[in-house]
């Protein structure tokens, strides 16, 4: 299963790539209007003015999402005072299981930068396919079910636009060097 998952997010940045790469790339990212972890509005439009990360994944992830998490915070604190107003956003590709209640235990084990984002069924695929996001359910014995889905940061402006990926388990120090010039230049 883990090594499906890694095949589909290593294919998945392939065609990342190929389409961010040419002068006919589409855009990457776009308007959306989510719960936040407190079960408070967060719409993109709040969001302009200061760059920010965005991540795609779900809290019964067994390994892609916890370790992203864990790297996210370790080059948080990498970039000391200059992360301060820097924000991560964790969206549930498992609305149906990811409350804001279960969103906000999740995420205490974390970061203090990241915020969870949850919505309705409709409402997440609206803002993957703005983001280009894979995701599926796949069920599992005994009925329950887990969830592919890309495992990109996605690096976005002051302005909105996206600016650069994270891949999973990238090297730190370049990794780190994507934040600092998202955050120096915006």
């Amino acid at each position: 299963m883990l090594w499906a998952a890694v095949a589909v997010a290593v294919a998945a940045f392939a065609g990342l790539y190929f389409f961010t790469s040419g002068p006919q790339a589409p855009a990457i990212g776009g308007a959306f209007r989510l719960k936040d972890q407190n079960g408070q509005i967060v719409d993109s439009t709040q969001l302009k003015g200061k760059p920010y990360a965005i991540f795609f994944g779900f809290t019964h992830c067994p390994e892609i999402c916890p370790t992203t998490m864990v790297d996210m915070a370790a080059l948080m604190a990498k970039l000391g005072p200059e992360a301060k107003d820097f924000k991560i956003y964790f969206v549930s590709v498992d609305p149906e299981r990811d409350t804001p209640e279960k969103l906000r235990n999740y995420l205490a084990s974390f970061e203090p930068h990241v915020a969870g984002l949850t919505g309705t069924p409709d409402e997440i695929a609206d803002i993957a396919r703005k983001f280009r996001v894979y995701y599926r359910k796949v069920p599992t014995e005994g009925g329950d079910y887990t969830m592919d889905h890309s495992a990109f940061v996605y690096l976005m402006g002051k302005d909105g636009g996206f600016r650069n990926v994270i891949g999973y388990q990238e090297k730190p120090d370049r990794a780190l060097e994507k934040l600092k010039t998202l955050i120096e230049r915006g």
